[in-house]
């Protein structure tokens, strides 16, 4: 059934999930904060600054008003950088219709709150029911998806109702949309692949080799489902796509952001310094330290987190990080996971 899609953020992700709306047939408009993303849509049916050369659907309609982009929404899918979720969402609320599904495809961590994308949109958006607030998360390239390659993501709700709107919203055969009913595992799994995409690339950057690698992101995952568990998410979920699927993708992928980082860095760039001068955002460079953070506060073992932290934000050399990680005491494999 044709909806109206509101997608609020028109960087990469946000102009892949609208392409991809609209050739579904559905009456699409895009928010866009830069003037000139909003041009280039509407005139060249191109997001020249975050996906050159990806033609989009000419029925994409953007605009740098939100009361224009959300009126009689029936899907408002949020998708601003994890440090403005909160101040988009609360600028956009008198404009949000009531009936409006809301979907949040952001990933992160709030660096001032420490609370997950679902919680802060519950905050910011007061009119929404928190209980039926959808994530969207998955291994998926914003490039691919905006150029109809084959993807698999997953939509989660506390109702499981609202999780199946969504999916029935956008699902297609070169778009598979599964649900879940645990937004919290989802959510976590979607903000700490980011920071361990940057402990594969500086990995990878020091030629540490395969093997490395590999025990990382295996090592990584167990982080994940250790923090997962902790704030109330099962285990389970980060067997799918939102955990060891995105976490593949974003450690292994030329096209990963964060992984892009931690190559940087092994190259001794200044990450801050690299971050200013890209168009682009590395979610994970703040999530690293609000994850590190969250870890603390709730007793919870994430020593790759904490390295990728202390390199990141406190100048840690990346070989000391390196030993810090591999001189630590001998663990049973499953430790802090099993019940």
């Amino acid at each position: 059934m044709k909806k109206a899609v509101a997608v609020i953020g028109a960087g990469a992700w946000g102009t892949a999930l609208a392409a991809h709306a609209a050739r579904l047939g559905h009456d699409v408009r895009l928010w866009a904060r830069e003037a000139d993303v909003a041009r280039d849509v509407n005139e060249l049916h191109e997001n020249r600054p975050l996906l050159a050369g990806v033609p989009l659907p000419p029925s994409i309609r953007a605009s740098t008003d939100p009361r224009e982009v959300l009126e009689a929404a029936d899907l408002v899918v949020l998708v601003p950088p994890s440090a403005f979720l909160r101040s988009v969402a609360a600028s956009i609320a008198p404009h949000v219709p009531r009936a409006a599904r809301v979907a949040i495809a952001t990933k992160g961590i709030e660096n001032e709150s420490l609370l997950l994308m679902l919680d802060v949109v519950a905050q910011a958006l007061p009119d929404a029911d928190p209980e039926a607030l959808v994530v969207l998360s998955g291994p998926s390239f914003a490039r691919e998806v905006a150029s109809g390659l084959p993807t698999d993501v997953v939509v989660a709700s506390r109702d499981e109702a609202s999780a199946t709107e969504v999916q029935a919203a956008l699902h297609a055969p070169f778009f598979r949309v599964y649900t879940s009913k645990d937004p919290i595992g989802v959510e976590v799994g979607g903000a700490l692949k980011n920071v361990l995409a940057i402990a594969a690339g500086a990995c990878d950057g020091l030629g540490l080799g395969t093997n490395a690698r590999a025990a990382l992101v295996t090592r990584g995952l167990s982080e994940m489902a250790r923090l997962g568990a902790a704030l109330g998410g099962d285990p389970l979920t980060f067997m799918g796509l939102s955990g060891v699927g995105d976490l593949i993708l974003t450690t292994t992928g030329a096209l990963s952001r964060n992984r892009t980082l931690g190559l940087k860095v092994a190259e001794g760039v200044d990450p801050a310094g690299y971050l200013a001068s890209q168009r682009t955002v590395a979610e994970g460079f703040l999530t690293a330290r609000a994850a590190w953070q969250l870890a603390q506060r709730h007793g919870v073992d994430v020593p790759i987190t904490e390295q990728v932290y202390r390199v990141l934000h406190e100048g840690r050399p990346l070989l000391d990080a390196m030993k810090q990680l591999m001189t630590r005491d001998q663990k049973d494999e499953l430790w802090g996971i099993r019940p």
